[in-house]
């Protein structure tokens, strides 16, 4: 209650200046409706589309005239036409947000941003003196202490376009119980699924519904409910640790244990977590390596641990459904280790395999010396804006397999890692058909693969 009639106070401050100050005055203007904005407890309309890294606060420094200067030669106030400056353009972006209800709960607060802005800088650009001052040397710079690249890679936006790469594209591992979008009741194949996904709800309620009918949907919801775990539960997005979170571990957990009259536990979310609907993926498996690398990157975009751009993660995959398959494998490689494989397509104009690989895929060495992995695409700086979020499909074409062990089990260390900073444990030239889904599968026979150091 008190946060919210706070609120009310700097709204009607900022709305009603007239009552407060003279709108001719840049000072008077600025003590009446920015400080308020600088001394707010309350987040700025920032938080519509960033977790973190900026703040309108961070815009405005002690004085009008330092503030205004800084802003002007950074050209974030065009001081021909005050209404066009770039810091109100900014401001208002927020109405835009293909998220409704986002729109809606910042509208007052962003209404009351860019009136207080607006009217700060055309009482700035009436003075004719301080329109055309020069700053002084060693002046404070107003904005946010990181990068442009770090502030867009902390926009909600960019969050949950990785999000749909890397977790609502591998949504089906969930299926039945937690795709209810996914079911279709005129399909007879669904039957079965229906009923066990109904009978869950049942016993444990509207939970069961991890997946909703959007990604957008599904990312809020993951994110609203972490924020309102309570006791030693693990929360589904764990933003201090994010790989104790349930969204990882539900899906890696066994069954509840029978007790001694052969009755299953109820599961648990608690450590040891269990699960109802038993293993579906693998520790360590590619959908493991994209649940975990976006939990981790979700977790230190909102904490504001990333301060440069060399501290970025590359966050370049693109799902597929092609799968490559090694059999015979050395049986010198130990069964469980991890394993990535990179995908090099064959350059004609140079006759050499590309420098850059064009997917990847992890997985395990099984105990019967095999690999089965789906590949992930990956793309350049130049590429991702046409590539499809929720599937992308390789061209069929010669091309190199590069297969490394994870000897020095960096991949437990740090999940997103990729290990293909050094020589090849082993290669294969295949003509790879990429065909979807397992049955379609490249298969490679440890017969064609060349082995380092043999």
């Amino acid at each position: 209650m008190r946060d919210s009639l706070k609120l009310v106070a700097v709204i009607s401050l900022a709305v009603a200046p007239s009552l407060f100050a003279d709108e001719t005055d840049p000072q008077a203007v600025f003590e009446q409706r920015l400080m308020p904005i600088f001394r707010s407890e309350n987040p700025s309309s920032c938080v519509q589309c960033h977790l973190s890294s900026v703040d309108l606060r961070d815009y405005i420094l002690p004085s009008s005239r330092e503030t205004f200067l800084s802003l002007r030669d950074q050209g974030l106030i065009d001081t021909e036409q005050p209404r066009e400056s770039k810091i109100l353009h900014l401001i208002e972006m927020g109405d835009s947000d293909p998220d409704s209800l986002a729109r809606r709960i910042h509208a007052k607060t962003r209404m009351m941003e860019y009136e207080a802005f607006a009217s700060w800088i055309e009482a700035c650009c009436q003075d004719s003196e301080l329109r055309d001052a020069t700053a002084a040397k060693g002046t404070s710079q107003a904005g946010p202490s990181v990068s442009n690249e770090v502030i867009r890679h902390a926009r909600k936006d960019r969050v949950l376009d990785s999000f749909v790469r890397n977790v609502w594209s591998q949504r089906m591992r969930c299926f039945p119980c937690h795709t209810p979008s996914e079911l279709d009741k005129n399909n007879p194949m669904h039957a079965k699924p229906i009923e066990r996904y109904e009978e869950f709800v049942r016993q444990y309620g509207a939970r069961m519904n991890v997946f909703r009918e959007t990604p957008q949907e599904t990312m809020r919801s993951l994110i609203a409910s972490s924020r309102k775990h309570t006791g030693d539960r693990l929360p589904l997005i764990n933003v201090r640790e994010p790989l104790q979170s349930l969204l990882l571990l539900k899906p890696m957990a066994k069954l509840p244990a029978l007790d001694e009259n052969g009755v299953r536990a109820n599961p648990s979310a608690r450590i040891p977590v269990s699960h109802m609907g038993g293993i579906k993926l693998h520790k360590d498996d590619h959908s493991y390596k994209a649940f975990a690398a976006w939990l981790q990157d979700y977790a230190s975009s909102v904490s504001g641990v990333y301060e440069s751009d060399d501290a970025l993660p590359e966050d370049n995959w693109f799902p597929t459904e092609h799968v490559i398959r090694f059999k015979e494998l050395p049986a010198t490689w130990p069964a469980l280790s991890t394993a990535q494989v990179f995908v090099h397509r064959w350059d004609p104009e140079r006759k050499a395999w590309s420098a850059e690989p064009a997917a990847f895929t992890q997985s395990i060495v099984t105990p019967r010396k095999m690999i089965n992995g789906v590949l992930f695409a990956l793309a350049g700086p130049e590429d991702r804006n046409r590539l499809n979020p929720t599937g992308e499909t390789l061209q069929p074409g010669k091309v190199q397999l590069r297969v490394y062990l994870d000897r020095d089990e960096a991949i437990a260390e740090s999940p997103a890692v990729l290990l293909n900073d050094r020589e090849p444990d082993a290669t294969a030239m295949i003509d790879a058909a990429f065909g979807k889904g397992f049955k379609n599968a490249d298969m490679v026979e440890g017969a064609q693969l060349s082995i380092r150091g043999d």
